[in-house]
C-alpha cells in the first residue's frame, strides 16, 4: 500500500473520532473528515482496490520507456522492422495510455497533511457547535510507524450544552404582525430544548412559506434574522425574531416600508400561446365564472378542462401552494409544452393580476417500435408495435392511446412437410383513455379535491396467439381511478378489472409443460405400461400428438393399471392432471383492488429511503352475488358460469416494504421484506394462473432461476412452480468499487406454499411455522456498472439452504460455482 509513499511521507490507514470518551461513527460527523482514508481502507474488507490499481502504474513512465526501450537504437530498429515504425509508435504509446488508465482508474494514496488535520478539528469543533455545545473543545492524536503508515484520532469534549429560552418577535410590518400569533404557534424554536441551528434555519424556512401563502407576494428568507444572546444567561439563549420591512430600491434611491397581503384581481389564461403566433392578435375571448380565457385561434378545450387545473382564484389572497399547484396539475396534464404563470402587479392597489400562458403540443403523435427475437420456441421472429396518441379528444384535456402489435416467428419445431415458414403469430390491440378527473356520475370534489390531481384510465385490450404455447385468447378491460394525496402518497382505484383468458390448443399442454410429460414416460416404462424405447407421444396424430399421455393417466386414475392410489406414482399422476386440469382451463377473472404506495424517496440520488406498498383485491364477489340474485344454475362440480367459463373468486394482499441506509461513501444497505397471500373461495378451489405467485428470478431469490424454488419443500420438476402464498426478504450490501463500477453483497430468504386451496401434498403447503423450515435461502455477490441512465447489473447466487433435500442436508449441499445461478438484470433488484 506505501509502495508510492516517500521516505518522509505517511499514508493515512485510519480515522478515528471520539465524543466524550465514545468512538463516533455516525456518517454525518465522519464526512467532516478533509482526509478521507483511500476507498476500501476502512471498509468490509480493509483492502482499497483503488489504490492497489494506482500503485501498479509507474510514476516516470517516459524514463523507463526512454531506458528500457528507446534509448536502444538497434532495439528500436529490429522493433521496427519486425512491427513497421507506424506500429512501433502506437506500440509505446499505449504503454503511455495503459499508465494513464491505471492512474485515472486508480487512487491516488492519501498522505498525512496536518494543516487538512487541523482544518478538520476546525470542522467538528463549527459542527458541535451549531448543535449547541458553544464550548467544545477539539484535539488530535497522530501515530506514525516505521511502515510510512499514520493513524488520525479527534477527540471531541462537548460540555455542557445551551438551552433555548425566550423569543422575542420584533415585526416591523403591522400586517405581518397581526399573523405573529397564529404561525408563532407551529414554531420549530421550542423553549427548553438544546440550540440547533438546522432548527433557525427551518424555521426561517417555514415562516417564509407561511407568509408567502398568505398574501406577501414580495416576502422573502433575507427579511427574517435571528439574533441570540448567550451573555450571563447560566447557559441558555434568548433569541430575537426580527422580521423587517420590505426593502424598494429605485435607479437613484432606496426605502422601506411595510409588507401589505397582495390579492388576485383577475385571472387570464392564454391558451394557445407559442413563437410562431406571438405577433398574431386574439381572436376568441371566453369569460368562464371568474377566468378569462383567450385564443389567437379556435378554443380547442372546453373551458371548464382548462379551469379545473388553475388553483389561482380571483379574489383569493396570493398564494405560492396555488402557483406550484397550477403548475404541477397543468404539467400532469402532458398536453402543453413548460406551462408558464406570471403576477403582474397592479400600480393602483395591493392586487395582482395572474396570467397563464399555454402552449399545447400536438394533438397526433406516432410511434413505432420494430423488433428481432429469438427464443426456445423460435428460430426467429419479427414484430411491429405502432401506436397512436390523440391528445385532447374531447375536449376536455383526455388522452386516447392506441397500440397494436404484430408477430410473426418460426418455430423450432415445425413440421418440415409444412410449406409455411413462419407457422408462429401473434396479433393483439390496445386501447386506453386516460381522463384527468375522476369520471364518476356524482361528485368527488369533498373527499379528493382537485390537488390530489385525480384521473381516470379506461384501458381495453384484446390478443391472439398461434403456435405459441396453449395458444391463447386474452380480452381484458379496466376501470381505474388514480390520485395523490401528498407529495409521497398514490392510491390507485381499479374499480373493474375483467381479464377473460381463452386455451384454443390445449392437447399441446404436454408439449409446453415438458417435464410433466417426461415424469409421465418414466411412471409409463416403470409399470411397463410402454416398452423402453416407446414413448407417450404419436406424432402421427395431427389433432392431439399427446393423446397416449391422456389415455395412460385415465388407466392410472381409474385402476386399470398396476398403480394404487397409495403409491408415489399414482400421486404424482393425479396431481399433474389436477395441475394441467388448472392451467387449461378457461379463465374469468372480474376484481376490484386498491393500491396504496408510499414513496419518501426525494430524487434519484436519495440513498436514504423507504417505500412502502399495500394492495388488495377482491375478485368475483359480484357475479357471485349476481349469480345467485338470479338463480343461475351451477355445473356439475357446483360453480357458477358466465358464457360457460367458471369465474374466478378469491382475495388477495400483498404487503411490499423497501428501506434503503445511506452509509456514505458510495456505501448502501438496502432491506425489502414482501408477503402475499391469495385465498380463493365460493365459486374457486384454485387461484389462476396468472394471479399466483412464483420464487426465484434475478429479482427474487437469485439463488434459484425463476419459478424453480418451491413450493415448500416438494421435489417437483414442473416447469413453472407457483403457489397461493408467498415470503421474501432480501439484504444488500453495495459498495463502490472503483469508477462507475460498483460491489454487492446479498442475502436473499423466502419461499412459496400452498394454503386454504385444492392442494394436498404436505411438503407443498403452509400448515403453520412449523413450514417456516422450509424457506430457502440464497446468498452471493453482484458487480453492477453504472450509466447513470441505468444501471447493469450481474448477480451470482449460491443456494445456501436448500428446503427440497433431506434434513440434514440442506445447509451448502450445493454452495459451489457450479450450481450457482448467473443473473444477469438491468437497474438493482428492488
Amino acid at each position: 500500500m506505501v509502495k508510492r509513499v516517500k521516505a518522509n511521507e505517511h499514508l493515512i490507514t485510519k480515522n478515528t473520532i471520539i465524543v466524550d470518551d465514545k468512538v463516533n461513527k455516525e456518517e454525518r460527523v465522519n464526512n467532516l473528515v478533509v482526509q478521507k482514508t483511500n476507498l476500501g481502507m476502512e471498509g468490509l474488507f480493509g483492502f482499497p482496490l483503488r489504490l492497489h490499481v494506482y500503485n501498479l502504474a509507474r510514476p516516470n513512465i517516459d524514463s523507463i520507456l526512454n531506458a528500457n526501450i528507446l534509448s536502444d537504437s538497434l532495439k528500436v530498429k529490429r522493433k521496427e522492422r519486425l512491427l513497421s515504425k507506424k506500429q512501433f509508435d502506437r506500440y509505446i504509446q499505449s504503454k503511455r495510455n495503459f499508465n494513464s488508465w491505471l492512474k485515472r482508474t486508480g487512487e491516488a494514496p492519501t498522505l498525512l497533511d496536518e494543516d487538512k488535520t487541523i482544518k478538520t478539528a476546525n470542522r467538528l469543533r463549527k459542527y458541535y457547535y451549531t448543535k449547541g455545545w458553544f464550548d467544545n473543545t477539539v484535539d488530535y492524536e497522530i501515530q506514525k510507524d516505521t511502515n510510512k503508515r499514520a493513524e488520525v484520532t479527534y477527540k471531541v469534549t462537548k460540555n455542557t450544552p445551551y438551552i433555548l429560552d425566550s423569543i422575542k418577535p420584533i415585526i416591523s410590518s403591522p400586517a405581518i404582525d397581526s399573523l405573529y400569533y397564529k404561525f408563532s404557534r407551529a414554531s420549530l424554536l421550542k423553549k427548553g430544548e438544546q440550540y440547533d441551528e438546522k432548527n433557525f434555519e427551518d424555521e426561517r424556512e417555514r415562516i417564509n412559506t407561511y407568509l408567502r401563502n398568505n398574501g406577501f407576494y414580495h416576502f422573502g428568507q433575507d427579511y427574517i434574522r435571528f439574533v441570540t444572546d448567550t451573555i450571563g444567561t447560566n447557559h441558555n439563549v434568548n433569541t430575537e425574531l426580527i422580521i423587517a420591512d420590505r426593502v424598494i430600491r429605485t435607479d437613484d434611491s432606496t426605502y422601506a416600508q411595510p409588507f401589505k397581503a397582495y390579492k388576485i384581481k383577475e385571472v387570464n389564461i392564454f391558451t394557445d400561446d407559442n413563437f410562431e403566433n406571438q405577433f398574431k392578435a386574439i381572436s376568441d375571448t371566453t369569460i368562464y365564472k371568474d377566468y378569462t380565457l383567450y385564443s389567437k385561434d379556435k378554443l380547442r378545450f372546453r373551458p371548464k378542462a382548462l379551469t379545473d387545473a388553475v388553483f389561482i382564484n380571483k379574489g383569493d389572497i396570493y398564494s405560492d401552494l396555488a402557483r406550484s399547484r397550477t403548475s404541477r396539475y397543468l404539467n400532469d396534464l402532458q398536453m402543453f409544452r413548460y406551462p408558464r404563470i406570471e403576477y403582474l402587479e397592479n400600480s393602483n392597489d395591493t392586487t395582482l393580476t395572474a396570467n397563464i400562458y399555454l402552449e399545447p403540443k400536438k394533438k397526433y403523435a406516432l410511434s413505432l417500435d420494430l423488433d428481432v427475437s429469438q427464443s426456445n420456441i423460435q428460430t426467429i421472429g419479427f414484430s411491429v408495435t405502432p401506436g397512436l396518441k390523440i391528445r385532447n379528444i374531447f375536449r376536455g384535456a383526455e388522452t386516447l392511446e392506441l397500440s397494436g402489435i404484430a408477430a410473426i416467428g418460426a418455430s423450432e419445431d415445425g413440421n418440415d412437410n409444412d410449406e409455411t415458414f413462419f407457422d408462429i403469430n401473434e396479433f393483439g390491440g390496445n386501447l386506453r383513455l386516460t381522463i384527468p378527473r375522476l369520471f364518476t356520475p356524482f361528485n368527488t370534489d369533498s373527499i379528493i379535491p382537485k390537488y390530489m390531481s385525480p384521473s381516470t384510465a379506461i384501458n381495453l385490450s384484446i390478443t391472439g396467439q398461434q403456435n405459441i404455447g396453449l395458444d391463447k385468447q386474452t380480452l381484458s378491460g379496466l376501470l381505474s381511478y388514480n390520485w395523490s394525496p401528498s407529495r409521497t402518497v398514490t392510491n390507485i382505484l381499479e374499480l373493474f378489472n375483467v381479464q377473460f383468458v381463452k386455451n384454443l390448443n390445449t392437447n399441446n399442454y404436454f408439449g409446453v409443460y415438458s417435464n410433466s410429460f417426461n415424469r409421465l414416460d418414466d411412471i409409463a416404462r416403470s409399470i411397463d405400461y410402454i416398452d423402453e424405447d416407446e414413448t407417450l407421444r404419436d406424432d402421427t396424430l395431427l389433432n392431439n400428438r399427446f393423446a397416449p399421455a391422456d389415455e395412460f393417466i385415465d388407466d392410472v386414475l381409474t385402476g386399470n393399471t398396476s398403480l394404487s392410489p397409495g403409491d408415489d406414482d399414482f400421486i404424482a399422476v393425479n396431481n399433474i392432471e389436477e395441475r394441467k386440469e388448472r392451467l387449461t382451463e378457461n379463465n374469468l377473472i372480474f376484481s376490484s383492488s386498491f393500491d396504496y404506495i408510499k414513496d419518501k424517496r426525494a430524487n434519484i440520488f436519495d440513498n436514504s429511503f423507504s417505500i412502502f406498498k399495500w394492495r388488495i383485491e377482491l375478485a368475483g364477489n359480484l357475479l357471485s352475488n349476481l349469480s345467485e340474485v338470479l338463480g343461475s344454475p351451477k355445473n356439475e362440480d357446483g360453480n357458477y358460469e358466465v358464457f360457460g367459463v367458471v369465474f374466478s373468486q378469491y382475495f388477495k394482499t400483498e404487503i411490499d416494504y423497501i428501506k434503503y441506509f445511506d452509509l456514505g461513501n458510495k456505501n448502501v444497505l438496502a432491506f425489502r421484506s414482501y408477503a402475499g397471500i391469495a385465498i380463493p373461495y365460493g365459486n374457486s378451489n384454485s387461484i389462476p394462473f396468472a394471479e399466483s405467485f412464483f420464487a426465484g428470478g434475478p429479482n427474487d431469490n437469485r439463488a434459484w432461476t425463476a419459478y424453480n424454488l418451491g413450493p415448500g419443500s416438494s421435489t417437483t420438476t414442473n416447469e413453472f412452480n407457483e403457489a397461493n402464498f408467498k415470503i421474501h426478504l432480501s439484504a444488500e450490501q453495495r459498495f463502490g468499487l472503483f469508477g462507475n463500477l460498483r460491489g454487492a453483497l446479498f442475502v436473499d430468504v423466502g419461499n412459496i406454499w400452498n394454503v386454504l386451496d385444492n392442494v394436498e401434498d404436505d411438503r407443498a403447503t403452509f400448515t403453520g411455522f412449523d413450514s417456516l423450515e422450509d424457506i430457502a435461502v440464497g446468498s452471493g455477490f453482484g458487480l453492477r456498472y453504472d450509466f447513470d441512465f441505468f444501471v447493469l447489473r450481474f448477480d451470482t447466487g449460491f443456494k445456501t439452504y436448500e428446503p427440497s433435500l433431506p434434513e440434514g442436508s440442506r445447509w451448502l449441499k450445493n454452495y459451489n460455482f457450479r450450481n450457482a445461478v448467473y443473473n444477469i438484470g438491468i437497474n438493482y433488484p428492488f
